[in-house]
This record gives C-alpha cells, structure tokens and sequence, in this order.
C-alpha cells in the first residue's frame, strides 16, 4: 500500500511538474554569429537553456535566415517565429513611437543609464504598452554604448557641424543633423568605406570605434569622436504575447535575468574593445575628439527639440517622449528646447 501510494505521489508530482515539458522557442536575430553580439547570443541561449532545465529549448536563426530583419517583428506576431532579437527602428513605419526604445539620439550618455530607465524609470510600462497593442511583449533589452562618428577633418564640437557631409541612416539622426547645420546624407552601411575612400562624404557614423576599426575606416580618415554623444542603438528581445503568457512564471522570470546578463556583459565586452582600439589607433594618426559639456548639451537640446515633433506623430510617440523627459529630468540630464 505504501509502495502504491509512493508511486502515486511521484506520479501526480510528474504530472504537476512534467520534467519532459519543453517549449521550444524560435527567435531571430539580425546578429552573425561571429560578432561580439553574436557570442553573446549564444551565451544567452546556453543560459536560458541551464537555468530552465530545459523546460526552454531556443532555436536561434543567426544573420536574418529566416525573414529579412525588418520583417522579424512582425514574423513573431504571425507565428513565423515566436520572438524577435533585432532592432525596434524597423518598426518605426509601424509607429514612430518605437524610434524612442530604438534609440533616443542625444538622450542618455551610457547604456547604463538607458537600462535603469527601463527598470526604473517606467520604461518598460512604456515600452510594453506599445509592444502590446502589436501582440508583442517586450522582455529586455542590450547595447555596448554610444557610437563614433568619423570623419576627414577635424569634429571637435557644434561648429564642426556646419556644412559637414556624413553618411547618416534615415530617420530622425538626419533630421537633428541637418538642424545643426551639417549636411547628412543616408546612404546604406555597405556604401560607407566607398563613399569616404571617394570623398563623397567627408565623415559617417556607422557604429562603435572599435566596429569602425574592424570596418577598416580609419585607415581612410583619420578624425573621430570619442567618447561618442549622438547615437546609442539599443536591441531588443520580444516575443509573442501569446507565447510569452504560455510560459510559466519562473521561465519568464529566467529570460528577463539573462537578457539583463547580456547586457551587462555586452557593456563590459564593449568597454574593453574599445579600449583596445583607443590605444591601436595612435599609430595610425587618428586624433580624438571628445565633445565638451557645452556642446554635448547643446546636441541634446537640437535632438528633443525633434523629439517634441516626432511626439506629435501618434499619441504612443508623445508618451514615449514624455517618459523620457521625465526620466532624464529625474537623473539631471534635464533637457529643454528653451
């Protein structure tokens, strides 16, 4: 009788807590698997495979295999995928609003503090309140830290702006730019080393000093940015809603602890990278711009003043923007168009 009873304890226990249950997840990432980001990746996926005992399988999809990148969102709401690794500015043409989890040009001056206002700062309220009307929860976030710009001639600070011409993505960055007085010109990230080798632009921003090393432009021009103050992308996990609700607590609670993991380690990897570049690229003549408080808030100040035009598009722009405000009142940042 005992030993009936043991068994049927065990097997009732199988049942609440059914070892074998697995949900796989199909996620997508715009990521090679060769990149910084991309290792990090993996860890995550080997992370979230651990600490799940495996109730979690994850088939990552690398470089965009299965639908292009700006399609994987949309791939994730349709059941294409379950969630989607890349980039909220694809879906800008959905709703400006996702421009400002994207990136905030001119906002944050770390990545540390872009995170804090996600768990802090009412980001991630925001952030779901957008995703959600999509059929999208927003799980997490990551980013190594603001980006260089490059350039032929000397970008010391505003002044240098005026009639520069650099290659910009589209979007609100060339709007700011061109309030500045530069002259942005978007033209896609395969064009860039051509254009500056050709002297088509004089400059560009197109990622991170130790990526523009690897991209090979500083042999081309020998003036940059550092540390960066314009543009800090910022990628993201978000899954199905309907998948997201179908995993239990603890597994929810699992994917938003390694999503935090990898952010964090990608701001290390970054610092360190960077900090290898910053000290290979003496040799070859590169000379190093980094932007006074003066200017950096004047940048700011030109880039919310496009924000308050971008926040009239849609009322989630506007409470987007408003939260960013906010939140970067509340930490000293304090921006105005005054």
């Amino acid at each position: 009788m005992a030993k009936f009873i043991t068994a049927a304890f065990m097997g009732a226990t199988l049942l609440a807590n059914p070892v074998s249950a697995q949900t796989l997840l199909r996620i997508q990432t715009h990521q090679s698997p060769e990149s910084t980001s991309g290792q990090l990746v993996k860890e995550f996926v080997t992370q979230v495979e651990s600490m799940t005992g495996g109730s979690i399988n994850i088939e990552m999809f690398y470089s965009s295999a299965v639908v292009a990148s700006a399609e994987t969102f949309s791939a994730a709401v349709n059941g294409i995928l379950d969630c989607d690794m890349t980039n909220a500015s694809y879906q800008t043409g959905i709703n400006p609003a996702f421009q400002f989890v994207a990136d905030t040009m001119g906002g944050y001056d770390t990545p540390l503090q872009y995170l804090t206002w996600i768990s802090y700062g009412g980001g991630r309220e925001a952030i779901n309140e957008l995703y959600n009307e999509s059929g999208m929860e927003f799980v997490g976030a990551y980013l190594g830290g603001q980006e260089s710009m490059s350039s032929s001639k000397p970008l010391a600070g505003i002044e240098d702006l005026k009639g520069w011409k650099f290659r910009s993505p589209p979007g609100m960055e060339s709007e700011i730019f061109a309030e500045l007085g530069a002259a942005p010109v978007v033209m896609d990230f395969t064009e860039i080393f051509t254009a500056l080798e050709t002297g088509i632009i004089d400059g560009a921003d197109a990622s991170t000093l130790a990526n523009n090393v690897g991209l090979g432009i500083y042999d081309v021009v020998k003036h940059t940015t550092y540390p960066g103050f314009h543009s800090m992308s910022s990628d993201h996990l978000a899954c199905s809603k309907a998948v997201w609700d179908g995993l239990d607590e603890r597994e929810q609670t699992i994917l938003k602890t390694a999503m935090d993991s990898l952010a964090l380690n990608l701001m290390m990897r970054t610092t360190i990278e960077n900090g290898e570049a910053l000290t290979k690229l003496p040799e070859l003549g590169v000379t190093f711009y980094d932007w006074s408080e003066e200017d950096r808030a004047a940048f700011r100040k030109a880039a919310v003043s496009r924000w308050d035009v971008w926040a009239e598009k849609t009322p989630e722009a506007k409470a987007m923007v408003d939260s960013h405000k906010a939140f970067l009142q509340r930490i000293g940042l304090a921006p105005t168009t005054e």
